[in-house]
């Protein structure tokens, strides 16, 4: 295997002889080499630029606008922003019938109806998770181009009866970035290359890119991504954006295009914690379909704004990950500014200087090969008898006649897939028992019980390297593996800025734990208020 390996989605992996738990990190300039080439900021015009959920419901309700209204303006910055001007391509597909829907939910209003905290709010979808409209669904993949679920996922049904208008679907790193060495994220076949809103040569990380850049870019209320290892936290530190992965189980996976049945989750995606914590409440539920949603330990909410609290720092003792520290000591800085801002807001703060004694980044990578070949074959029955890829072995064919698919990079891991035996394989479930024991049992159980922690931070990663397609990314570090093996939560929120890219830190813990994860990490964001519309620069 290549010394530097995509384990999982929008996440670069170093060999476990140099690492002990998770990803090292890339690299950043400071000063503002960036000053003086921006474009005409299309934020300063924007109406709606920065509005969060409950200033756009008062609205409503004041009659400012209505539903159809807010729908095409948003459908217009599409236009303008992504499509042309600086082009970001976070968008792969338009709901055409958006516009429909909002007229409804316009009737629907004038009669005293309300479905949910939702309704009227615009949400793009990652291209991984079914619709049962006139969108396809193609995990960024060619393949998948003319491909239309016979079914909403859970999560599009959740959403849909909480109001909200499903006006698009992201673009991603092709199946979620585990397809092949030397990928690039944000780039797939079906959408081409994603860019980074604050510097467009910059990279947005993945696999949710188009999510993260949408909601950043101000193209969207909220965004829905998916994450395996990083691929929700990663984009949104690398746009300024908050992103909430939840406890593996919290929100169904039915009808989502899988990469791992332990690692997989969806997750919101938006500009602050109170909106993110909004979406999270109506997503959330028990689905005979997903056998992890119905966990006898599982404990949801449908209303998690009860936990925003200012002053959620006040008593909490959080152990900051040590293993980042030294890589890139402007993303050090950052961090130990965010700890003394913890500490005056009455957070005790213990350093950690590891969370496993043995890494288990090779039993996920084994997991992730036969959860995967398990998985996709399974999607691409639910497809139906009529639908052009019917197994994994179909899509590895597809792939060497296209013109396109392995241009940049390779399929690797589709073939490593295909090669796996099933579920019942004894190297699979070995991988699956030591991977739990060592990233839970031994991993972040155990480190928050001996220190009495309420929650680990560290930061998410270092700044945006810059999109290259030949080589592929160009990671120095990421924090997501501890939580992403574990299956548990993490939140991250806007950290600050080394020169126009901005950075993020990470605030994850136990299994269920998203009611004082979001307590420490609303308190934080009022505290810090880092959050900056993206001004759209060219690098020098």
């Amino acid at each position: 295997m290549n010394k530097k390996t995509i384990l999982s989605d929008g996440r670069l992996f170093l060999n476990k002889l140099k690492i002990i738990f998770m990803i090292p990190l890339f690299f950043l300039v400071t000063g503002n080499k960036n000053s003086g080439n921006n474009q005409e900021n299309p934020a300063d015009n924007f109406r709606f630029s920065e509005t969060g959920i409950s200033q756009i419901q008062s609205g409503y309700r004041n009659g400012a606008y209505s539903v159809k209204e807010l729908v095409q303006v948003y459908l217009d910055r599409i236009s303008e922003i992504d499509k042309n001007g600086p082009g970001l391509n976070s968008i792969i597909q338009i709901n055409p019938d958006a516009i429909l829907i909002a007229e409804e939910l316009d009737v629907e209003m004038r009669n005293g109806q309300i479905r949910g905290p939702l309704h009227g709010i615009p949400v793009v979808l990652k291209d991984n998770i079914d619709t049962h409209d006139k969108m396809a669904t193609t995990g960024g993949s060619r393949a998948l181009i003319n491909s239309y679920p016979l079914k909403d996922s859970y999560i599009a049904k959740k959403l849909r009866e909480a109001g909200a208008v499903i006006i698009g679907k992201a673009n991603l790193s092709e199946w979620a970035n585990f397809r092949g060495q030397l990928s690039t994220s944000g780039w797939s076949g079906a959408g081409g290359q994603t860019k980074n809103p604050y510097v467009l040569d910059r990279n947005p990380c993945g696999s949710s890119s188009g999510s993260a850049v949408a909601v950043s870019a101000n193209l969207t209320m909220l965004a829905i991504g998916t994450e395996t290892d990083g691929s929700i936290v990663c984009p949104s530190h690398s746009n300024c954006i908050v992103g909430i992965k939840p406890t593996v189980g919290l929100v169904s996976r039915s009808g989502v295009i899988p990469i791992s049945y332990t690692q997989d989750t969806p997750g919101p995606m938006a500009r602050t914690v109170r909106d993110a914590a909004i979406c999270l409440g109506t997503i959330t539920g028990d689905d005979p379909a997903d056998e992890k949603t119905l966990d006898k330990d599982k404990k949801s909410y449908t209303d998690y704004t009860q936990f925003l609290k200012e002053d959620g720092l006040k008593g909490k003792r959080i152990g900051m990950y040590k293993v980042p520290s030294g890589i890139n000591f402007k993303v050090d800085t950052l961090m130990y500014q965010a700890a003394e801002l913890m500490k005056s807001r009455g957070a005790e703060i213990v350093e950690i200087d590891k969370i496993s004694e043995e890494s288990p980044d090779n039993y996920s990578f084994q997991i992730l090969l036969y959860e995967y070949k398990d998985g996709l074959n399974k999607y691409f029955k639910s497809l139906g008898p009529d639908a052009s890829i019917k197994s994994i072995e179909d899509l590895i064919s597809f792939n060497k006649t296209d013109p396109l698919e392995l241009k940049y990079f390779n399929q690797k891991y589709l073939e490593m897939a295909q090669e796996k035996g099933d579920l019942n394989s004894k190297e699979y479930l070995e991988a699956l028992e030591k991977m739990f024991k060592e990233s839970r049992e031994n991993g972040i159980d155990k480190v928050m019980n001996e220190h009495k922690l309420d929650a680990i931070v560290a930061p998410t990663g270092s700044p945006a390297w810059k999109t290259d397609l030949i080589n592929g990314d160009s990671f120095q570090f990421g924090t997501s593996s501890p939580a992403a093996m574990a299956g548990y939560p993490n939140i991250n929120v806007p950290m600050g800025f080394i020169d126009e890219l901005p950075v993020g830190i990470s605030f994850f813990g136990r299994a269920w734990s998203e009611p004082v994860l979001l307590e420490i990490a609303y308190a934080y964001e009022s505290a810090t208020k880092h959050r900056r519309a993206p001004k759209f620069l060219i690098s020098d």
